[in-house]
């Protein structure tokens, strides 16, 4: 526990004065340096029996594929954000509600996937390149008017997913007594869940009245907060499954206390894209 704190203690300060401070090109950079380390850990899923870089190749390539088609300085127009990131956004919300189904009916399905490496890197590109450009968009907000007003955007997500994750656990420890997924996360308790959505619904009014959500906004602003506490839930069982049919505790060692890259993100890589796309279509 003393190292998780420490190694908390050191992330947390870095991400905030990352989001805030370095230039969007410069915050891209680091966003990409996050994918290919968590790239290169969903290839120990795909083949928990190999060290081959297969997947963080293919991966690397996938993202660089994407900024060539859609380079930053075209991300978004007079009309709004380009059409292709709104495509990709629901692109990723069917993902997320397969990732349910999956999720769900786990281990029952898993034979359906689980022995195909290919279907299992598929998986890994459906979560990370949306986590990706869903980090670039939402920074990139109104940048050119208010620097900062992305960053908050994506703090205030941070802060959602954080709470939520906090909530859970001291709830789930005091009063935990039913299973919320005991074949995926058996710590996991419905208890646990439910007050981590209310820590995050907390967070939620205070963005309003950061944010200042007008009247005729505020029920679509919490809704949107909602579903991205409830999403980032699912990103953290998701990536249980994962890991559970690589037999993998955890998805590296590069974090001491916590595990790997994916172990920290992989709440934020459902939630971030989630509130991009609801954001994009209610609130704007």
């Amino acid at each position: 526990m003393k190292q998780r704190i420490i190694t908390a203690l050191v992330l947390a300060p870095l991400a905030i004065a990352g989001i805030f401070l370095l230039p969007l090109k410069f915050f891209m950079l680091a966003i990409a340096a996050i994918f290919l380390l968590a790239s290169k850990e969903w290839g120990r899923f795909v083949n928990p029996k190999s060290t081959s870089s297969t997947v963080f190749y293919v991966f690397g390539f996938v993202l660089a594929i994407t900024l060539m088609l859609l380079p930053i300085e075209q991300l978004w127009n007079a009309g709004g954000i380009h059409s292709a990131v709104y495509s990709g956004l629901i692109v990723t919300a069917v993902w997320w509600f397969v990732s349910l189904i999956l999720v769900a009916s786990y281990p029952k399905t898993s034979p359906l996937w689980a022995r195909s490496k290919a279907v299992k890197a598929l998986f890994g590109l459906f979560t990370l390149i949306p986590f990706f450009w869903a980090m670039i968009v939402l920074r990139s907000v109104n940048i050119h008017h208010d620097f900062y007003y992305g960053g908050a955007l994506l703090m205030f997500v941070f802060l959602l997913v954080w709470a939520a994750d906090t909530g859970a656990y001291f709830c789930g420890k005091r009063f935990g007594k039913h299973k919320l997924a005991p074949n995926v996360s058996p710590g996991k308790t419905i208890e646990g869940f439910v007050g981590g959505a209310v820590s995050s619904m907390i967070v939620a009014f205070i963005g309003s009245i950061l944010f200042d959500i007008p009247s005729e906004k505020m029920g679509l602003f919490f809704a949107a907060a909602l579903i991205t506490t409830l999403v980032s839930a699912l990103g953290d069982l998701s990536e249980s499954i994962f890991k559970r049919e690589a037999n993998l505790k955890d998805s590296g060692n590069l974090l001491p206390g916590h595990g790997g890259i994916l172990d920290r993100i992989d709440s934020l890589t459902a939630a971030v894209p989630v509130f991009a796309l609801t954001y994009l279509l209610w609130l704007m």
